[in-house]
């Protein structure tokens, strides 16, 4: 699988990330599945070329950083051939959370105990904190980067003015530069378009979104897409978001595209990700199927008529992607 550069640094990860939320223990959310039919994704993507991995404290509670990291123990040849991102800001178990200093040193230690690493590749913040200092943040996650525990920095979902303020702020104190947005963006869910990618792009940052195929509406079939609903849909506290008309023309489009390429609706739905110049699109797979799609995916070359007739049915929405 093509590898290509993170923003402006020079860590290089596959054009596809493997998101872990999928993996740890059915006791946090009903759809997640645990270590033993967790392990074959990982193994599989590792032999498909899928170098970069994503995880996040909160997953199960910590559970996905212990089963992701041992797993990558057992299938890696070494440390060096992947790319390990987690993420911080929720409280796990009900603990602390935010962005404190006190928080952020404090939970580092803890992944890097679950993951049973000596560091993470990219140490991201989850969402942004209103009750935290930008300061305190910044110059905290560059002595976590400092003491060798993080290689780089990254954000995670929030508004584009607010991720400009740790931008801004980590540059006027000479501190570590954060180097990719993990945001909510795929072919029904495109604000981001407004502020957010103009502002990676200025800035050299690496943009890796999640949920590529909107909760799997995406993948679905266009004459029954509205009828299904997946299990994680169903249970799903973090996004709530209606789809409209505009939404199933776009569906029958990508099903239009899929059918003259011999490929499914999921294969261009991240097909389309990927042309629109992001570094790798986050996917999350309970199946071995959905794996298998976005490993395709990573081959399929859409045409700029293309990437034009499915842009076009889309209409401004309101802000989605739990952001606060």
């Amino acid at each position: 699988m093509e590898q290509v550069r993170l923003g402006n640094t020079g860590l290089k990860v596959s054009r596809i990330c493997l998101g872990t939320m999928t993996y740890g223990s059915p006791k946090w959310r009903d759809w997640v599945l645990d270590e033993q039919a967790s392990r074959p994704f990982i193994k599989r993507a590792l032999e498909a070329g899928i170098t970069f991995f994503d995880t996040a404290d909160i997953y199960s509670n910590g559970v996905s950083e212990e089963v992701v990291g041992r797993a990558l123990k057992d299938y890696a040849a070494k440390r060096e051939d992947y790319v390990l991102a987690t993420k911080v800001f929720f409280p796990v178990d009900g603990r602390h959370g935010g962005l404190s200093r006190k928080h952020i040193l404090h939970a580092i230690d803890d992944s890097l105990k679950r993951l049973g690493m000596d560091y993470v590749d990219l140490y991201q913040i989850h969402r942004f904190d209103h009750h935290t200092p930008v300061e305190e943040t910044v110059e905290a996650l560059h002595d976590v980067v400092k003491a060798g525990k993080a290689r780089y920095i990254g954000a995670s979902s929030m508004h584009a003015w607010q991720f400009a303020k740790y931008l801004a702020t980590a540059d006027r104190m000479g501190m570590t530069k954060f180097v990719s947005m993990q945001n909510f963006y795929n072919l029904v869910y495109r604000e981001e378009e407004r502020d957010m990618l103009p502002l990676c792009r200025d800035q050299g940052v690496g943009v890796i979104p999640w949920s590529p195929l909107a909760r799997g509406f995406l993948g679905r079939s266009h004459a029954n897409a509205l009828d299904k609903q997946s299990t994680r849909a169903k249970s799903d506290n973090i996004l709530d978001m209606p789809f409209d008309d505009n939404d199933m023309e776009t569906l029958r489009r990508v099903e239009e595209t899929a059918k003259k390429h011999g490929k499914n609706n999921a294969q261009i739905a991240t097909a389309w990700l990927l042309a629109k110049g992001i570094t790798a699109p986050i996917v999350g797979a309970s199946k071995m199927s959905h794996l298998e799609d976005a490993i395709a995916a990573a081959e399929i070359k859409l045409s700029e008529e293309e990437v034009a007739y499915l842009d076009a049915p889309y209409k401004a929405k309101p802000v989605a992607g739990n952001l606060r």
